[in-house]
């Protein structure tokens, strides 16, 4: 009987090696998936002042102030951060769109936006940073806004800083509230051909269904610079995305085709009226990173609000309102 040359133990870790790597790549192949239970076509969760719009290849949910737009005044359009919708500006919504016009919309992922899956959008993917610069550009050109003044939160933020650079002629002015650009979220770039794989493709949803449970809470928590102020109002509106049809799968799809947009280099390039605000008590944003951004951009300002998180519209609305107001005013927004 012929007997291999190979010791036995080196043998064996190679079949251990074989098993690891089988199991690496057949496992999340074989992992069940359950259907989401109890969630509903978005339109199920409208409120009475929610309005939808065809936008490309999307089906947009927007809101707006109640007064019809005046004019001369400005137009302001609200872009929410990651895991937020546009009840994230109910506050100063109204408010602000007193003398002008306000517009807040969910961005593709979250909110009640339609949430295309992979396939099923013949040109950009509207998960991916530059299908959020479409979709904004066509929602500004489907409601007949010339330009605008961008309320941007968080990642909102850095999608207003991409659209001013590469559309100058349609931002009037930005509002950067707590924004993630020194900071940014996304994976780096050479890890995401990995994302796309069927294995991560299979669990990836799965990993997202963690924000139903603590994760999401605990998320939602560190926002806030003092948790006890979030009403059941609040934290029921939050979870309102949960109940969407396939909220796990958009979430994990934008999850891996957000990237870095490197915008820092970028930031001289703004010419344009800027108004940096943020929570003096950011555990996500810190402030020190926030004033950063400030110090890139020519001539902006700074506000900074004590006893604030991460989300100073919602936590601080009262000086929050009044700061942009009496910023705008200044910039000769109204007549």
């Amino acid at each position: 009987m012929l007997k291999s040359d190979m010791p036995f133990r080196i043998r064996i870790s190679l079949a251990i090696l074989l098993a690891l790597v089988l199991t690496a790549l057949l496992g999340p192949l074989l992992i069940p998936v359950p259907t989401l239970k109890d969630t509903v076509p978005a339109i199920q969760l409208a409120d009475p002042d929610s309005q939808f719009i065809e936008v490309g290849e999307l089906t947009v949910h927007f809101k707006t102030s109640s007064l019809p737009p005046l004019a001369g005044g400005p137009v302001l359009v609200f872009l929410h951060g990651f895991a937020s919708s546009l009840y994230s500006w109910h506050e100063v919504l109204e408010t602000l769109g007193r003398d002008g016009w306000s517009v807040a919309f969910d961005r593709p992922a979250f909110g009640l936006t339609e949430r295309p899956r992979r396939g099923e959008w013949r040109d950009l993917n509207p998960y991916a940073p530059e299908g959020q610069l479409r979709v904004t550009l066509e929602l500004l050109n489907a409601l007949e806004i010339d330009r605008a003044v961008l309320v941007g939160h968080s990642s909102g933020g850095a999608l207003a800083v991409k659209l001013a650079l590469e559309s100058p002629d349609r931002v009037a002015a930005l509002v950067l509230v707590d924004p993630a650009i020194v900071r940014e979220g996304g994976p780096p770039r050479w890890s995401r051909p990995l994302l796309f794989i069927p294995q991560l493709n299979r669990v990836g949803p799965l990993l997202m269904r963690r924000f139903s449970g603590s994760s999401g809470w605990t998320f939602l928590q560190a926002a806030w610079s003092d948790p006890r102020l979030i009403d059941d109002e609040t934290f029921e509106a939050y979870r309102r995305a949960l109940q969407v049809d396939d909220w796990d799968w958009a979430l994990w799809e934008y999850s891996r085709s957000t990237y870095k947009l490197n915008l820092v280099p970028r930031l001289s390039e703004l010419s344009l009226p800027t108004l940096v605000v943020s929570g003096a008590d950011d555990k996500i944003v810190p402030l020190e990173r926030t004033k950063e951004v400030v110090q890139a951009i020519p001539n902006a300002t700074l506000a900074v609000f004590d006893s604030c998180g991460h989300v100073p519209h919602e936590e601080c609305p009262l000086p929050f309102i009044e700061v942009v107001k009496g910023w705008l005013l200044d910039q000769g927004f109204f007549n």
